[in-house]
């Protein structure tokens, strides 16, 4: 098979340029879209596997560290698995984080315009936005989460937002794509507001300051407008009483004085604290290397019997805190390889961002460390990367980026 997938713009190239539609566009509005996209991507890998190859290992200096992150990562949790004789489930995860590679091969190999993706973000905003606006409204539910739990889908609607938003700086010599950017950045927002997630207001704030860093290289009106509408609609929401965004804030900080004051344990934020509590004494008794979470589970039941924390932690699923999580499931070892899923893509991205605003791989880069930093930021509160769906948005939306970034910096795409 040639090498070259890039001469015209051939079925290849389009059907590699609809997979990175699809996954952004069909995460908060199906069950499995991301999955099924994850597996495509594998497949056509596969398929292209001398071009996939090729492309890979031209670009292989640039990339290593953060495929090697992803590697060791898988192995780490392997290893664990093998050792400790547990469910091989655990490792179902970090393998198809890891295998999620092959998106990137395939976007270098392919070459594929990446409008297409910045498409799948603005249609997956949109599309998330009626979801739970129904839910909440017409249903009553008052933390909708469409498909998913509220949290998770007010996380991943912020993150199409600020990619919304990335795109509309990469669209800014054309008004009117860049218009309709901007109104999926709305969209999204606004759907991680009416799921009523907190978790999200950190990785805002962050991503408000990373904008504001660059606010001076970016030209035209439309952004700058843009820009100034996503901070209406915040100040909007704090004030007005129906989204109830300060009174969930109130809450937050009364329940933390309550907690510290020995007061009640059974509220939203209250439960967090006394859970990374229990994570904290968890870690101490095995600090290298953790233990399995079902050990951790039983150990978390007999220090509430022996009176060290409230059994009301007992029913929740996980720690509420990504950190923590594996500081107690992979001890400081799987903590280290962990970050560094997240250390590695920052770097490279952080590094592409040097070129500054006027470079062709700016607005890819942006949303490079707007995926990481917002991960990070999400992972403060709750365990984002507990369920597949979050685990495999960051995976391939990592590698997809920093295959539309490289060939940006070759002007393609």
């Amino acid at each position: 098979m040639n090498s070259n997938l890039t001469n015209t713009r051939n079925p290849v190239q389009v059907w590699i340029g609809f997979l990175a539609f699809l996954f952004p566009f069909s995460s908060l509005v199906t069950q499995s879209g991301v999955s099924v996209g994850s597996f495509l991507f594998l497949i056509t890998a596969l398929i292209l596997f001398k071009p996939c190859r090729t492309e890979l290992a031209r670009h292989w200096p640039q990339v290593r560290w953060v495929v090697l992150a992803f590697l060791l990562h898988f192995l780490f949790v392997l290893g664990c698995a093998l050792v400790r004789g547990a469910n091989m489930n655990t490792v179902d995860k970090p393998s198809r984080m890891f295998f999620a590679v092959s998106a990137l091969a395939a976007v270098l190999a392919a070459r594929p315009p990446r409008r297409m993706l910045w498409w799948g973000v603005i249609g997956g905003a949109l599309a998330a936005l009626p979801v739970v606006a129904w839910q909440r409204i017409a249903m009553g539910i008052d933390r909708p989460g469409g498909l998913i739990n509220a949290i998770t889908f007010g996380d991943l609607a912020l993150l199409l937002a600020l990619l919304a938003v990335t795109a509309a700086i990469d669209m800014r010599k054309e008004p009117h794509q860049a218009r309709l950017a901007g109104l999926g950045a709305i969209a999204g927002l606004a759907a991680s507001l009416l799921t009523g997630s907190r978790g999200g207001w950190v990785a805002l704030a962050v991503a408000g300051l990373l904008f504001l860093r660059h606010a001076r290289g970016l030209k035209g009106s439309h952004v700058r407008v843009l820009l100034a509408s996503g901070a209406a609609v915040v100040l909007v929401a704090w004030f007005v009483p129906a989204t109830e965004m300060q009174a969930r804030f109130d809450e937050g900080v009364g329940d933390v004085r309550t907690w510290v004051g020995g007061g009640n344990v059974n509220t939203r934020v209250g439960t967090r604290l006394e859970l990374w509590k229990g994570a904290s004494m968890l870690i101490a008794e095995h600090p290298l290397l953790g233990m399995d979470f079902q050990a951790c589970r039983a150990r978390l039941a007999e220090f509430a019997r022996e009176g060290k924390l409230d059994p009301v932690v007992l029913p929740l699923p996980h720690l509420h805190n990504d950190a923590l999580q594996e500081l107690a499931t992979g001890g400081v070892a799987g903590f280290a390889l962990w970050a560094a899923i997240l250390a590695a893509p920052l770097l490279f991205f952080a590094r592409q961002l040097r070129a500054g605003a006027g470079s062709p791989q700016f607005a890819v880069a942006l949303a490079g460390v707007l995926v990481v930093t917002s991960y990070v930021c999400f992972g403060l509160t709750e365990v984002i990367f507990w369920s597949m769906k979050g685990s495999l948005f960051y995976a391939l939306m990592v590698f997809v980026l920093m295959g539309f970034c490289l060939n940006a910096k070759e002007k393609i795409g």
